[in-house]
């Protein structure tokens, strides 16, 4: 009989499927929130991912059903879905899926090879490229009535005019409170616009704790430890906390930080990811802590809104840093002794 110190053995596939369920939560609040255009959003990005996936497999001479059946371009398809507007056309969608599967993951050797996150890269893409494109957010259910699913499509697709775009679009709340300090108004003025709720956004709270839901549901299984999760939302609170605390005018507080959609995402979905994170101990709970402390720098002096993607991506590139220099002691090899003086 096995020691009960070895973990039951786990599939690439078993972890991907939980990581879907787990993001089942935040789905089902989107569409409640944003109607069924994230639907049309998840389902054009689940088959390109799929189309890219199984064609680099090919050009590269990979067995297709098996690779494609881990199901892991799936997880990175729906991440990267999440993350964008949930009327974004249809060719930004394709645009963000095939730089994340073709250029982030292949080009750099497959699953377990890459070093940036590849859903984050396909972010950054469209973010710098498009960013008009990337600031039409459909307005929550709480502020006006959502699109059906006839205008939903025609929204993606191109079928509907931009005027009447406009009129059902949003800026998200990081967008909004960083346009009024830019206008010189303070966060308690900013914040009286409807578009803000108690904590955070009007609807965006709900998708955030949607999004706790899931991670919870990771941690449970197994699926994530708790290290970069913790770290990181402690790198937002705390970095956040200081400047609220020095200027409550000019920064937002760590609870508006806490209860916004992407910060939720990536603690738990996005930072998490073990192939481009840090994989000692000590390593994740530095590379959680450095995630959330560069996220609210972005945010705060940075050219966009929101900085989760840029942060990710910049300690993606210190990971190999990380952990060789958090290297846990070998079982068994004494302790480094310190050099007695002259």
């Amino acid at each position: 009989m096995p020691s009960p110190f070895i973990l039951a053995p786990s599939s690439v596939t078993q972890v991907m499927a939980w990581v879907l369920i787990a993001l089942l939560p935040g789905i089902a609040v989107s569409v409640w929130l944003f109607g069924p255009g994230i639907l049309i959003t998840l389902g054009l990005a689940t088959v390109t991912a799929l189309a890219a996936e199984a064609a680099m497999l090919k050009a590269r001479g990979y067995p297709v059903q098996p690779f494609l059946s881990d199901l892991s371009a799936i997880v990175t398809a729906w991440l990267l879905a999440l993350s964008l507007p949930t009327l974004a056309p249809w060719w930004l969608i394709v645009t963000g899926v095939l730089f994340a599967i073709v250029v982030a993951k292949h080009l750099y050797g497959g699953l377990g090879q890459n070093i940036f996150n590849p859903a984050m890269v396909g972010y950054a893409v469209l973010i710098v490229s498009f960013p008009v494109q990337m600031t039409q957010w459909a307005s929550p259910a709480e502020l006006g009535p959502a699109l059906n699913w006839a205008q939903s499509l025609a929204a993606v697709f191109g079928g509907i005019a931009p005027a009447t775009l406009d009129a059902v679009t949003m800026a998200t709340p990081l967008d909004a409170l960083r346009t009024g300090l830019i206008q010189q108004l303070t966060v308690d003025e900013v914040m009286v616009q409807t578009l803000f709720g108690k904590f955070g956004g009007t609807g965006f709270e709900w998708l955030a704790f949607s999004f706790w839901i899931g991670g919870l549901i990771l941690w449970t299984r197994r699926i994530i430890g708790w290290q970069i999760p913790m770290a990181f939302l402690a790198g937002v609170w705390l970095t956040a906390g200081l400047l609220h605390f020095f200027d409550a005018g000019r920064f937002g507080s760590p609870w508006f930080h806490f209860f916004a959609p992407s910060v939720a995402l990536c603690a738990f979905f996005i930072a998490t990811d073990p192939v481009s994170g840090a994989t000692t101990p000590r390593g994740k709970l530095i590379f959680g802590f450095g995630a959330g402390f560069l996220t609210i720098v972005i945010r705060t002096w940075g050219g966009y809104p929101d900085g989760v993607a840029f942060a990710i991506l910049l300690m993606n590139l210190a990971v190999p840093l990380i952990d060789q220099y958090t290297q846990p002691r070998v079982y068994g090899e004494p302790a480094p002794t310190r050099k007695s003086g002259p």
